[in-house]
């Protein structure tokens, strides 16, 4: 299948780069090695998509802190104009167009289970209290 798209790829002029090629198996494939034109192709365990990160088991941890990363991210980023504001509504209009989609974004594809939901929730209301600059109130 791969050999088959090489040659299309030549048909049209392009050329796969076989040092940056790499393949994902799932446990039904068997361990043979996976090459083209006699060049070893690379296998990983997990790589990111449209801006998703797919894993062998389907592990959706690592998707979620890299989403938490960049909510944090956004929130730095408006960081200065979030001071410079006092108003409350125009801060959280920032954080529905700028932390909310980082965090979210590809949300429609998860799976989430109730510790998933809670693991977001805290973020989201940590960046808020952040921004908003509230106090932790104690439980």
């Amino acid at each position: 299948m791969l050999a088959d798209f090489d040659k299309g790829c030549g048909k049209i002029g392009l050329r796969l780069n076989l040092t940056k090629t790499m393949f994902m198996k799932n446990g039904l494939v068997s361990c043979a090695p996976f090459t083209l034109n006699e060049t070893n192709i690379s296998e990983c365990c997990s790589y990111v998509f449209l801006g998703g990160e797919i894993n062998v088991v389907n592990d959706l941890a690592p998707e979620l802190s890299r989403r938490k990363r960049a909510a944090w991210g956004a929130f730095k980023s408006i960081e200065d104009v979030v001071k410079r504001t006092k108003n409350t509504r125009l801060r959280a209009h920032l954080f529905d167009s700028t932390v909310l989609p980082a965090l979210t974004y590809a949300s429609e594809t998860w799976s989430l289970r109730k510790q998933d939901e809670r693991s977001l929730s805290v973020i989201e209301r940590s960046v808020e209290r952040t921004m908003l600059e509230a106090p932790v109130s104690p439980k």
